[in-house]
């Protein structure tokens, strides 16, 4: 049994800007497992450190499959100063994780690959529909209200400051 859907026409009820982070990586040779196993062995510690201290700014997470060698996450974020913060932050996991990825990384001569972007969008500039859907996306991050709420057409919904 799995989450309920929200019966009806919803949308995400975050307001104001929100930063949304995609990240990924792609195992470009399987037999190199000691080139691309740390890679994916370091997202979950990260994620439950971010879990842990919410204030750190991250709303939500949504991992997806891209194929047999591949792994992306949808990050949403409060904003991208709390993104680069968590990125550069001696004491937290992520940056020893980075330098030694990217130590195995010149080692591994392409064996493993590794992505990211960043797009901040401000408020007003965003805007999501959710139909018999359980939340997902920015309303999982965030929460889910009704459509009208926000206006029964996108171009209401994206002038909603």
């Amino acid at each position: 049994m799995g989450v309920q859907p929200v019966e009806g026409r919803m949308t995400a009820a975050h307001e104001g800007e929100v930063v949304v982070f995609h990240i990924g990586m792609r195992i470009n040779s399987f037999v190199s497992v000691r080139s691309w196993l740390p890679v994916v062995r370091a997202m979950g510690p990260m994620l439950a450190e971010l879990h842990r201290d919410r204030d750190q700014g991250l709303l939500g997470v949504r991992q997806l499959l891209a194929g047999p060698r591949e792994v992306h996450f949808v990050q949403y974020w409060e904003s991208k100063e709390k993104l680069l913060a968590y990125a550069t932050a001696p004491d937290r996991s992520h940056r020893p994780a980075w330098s030694a990825f990217n130590r195995r990384l010149r080692e591994g001569k392409g064996k493993v690959g590794f992505w990211h972007e960043t797009y901040v969008v401000p408020a007003g500039a965003h805007e999501a529909i959710y139909m018999n859907m359980p939340p997902t996306g920015l309303a999982k991050a965030t929460d889910v209200i009704p459509v009208a709420r926000r206006g029964d057409r996108a171009a209401a919904r994206l002038s909603h400051p």
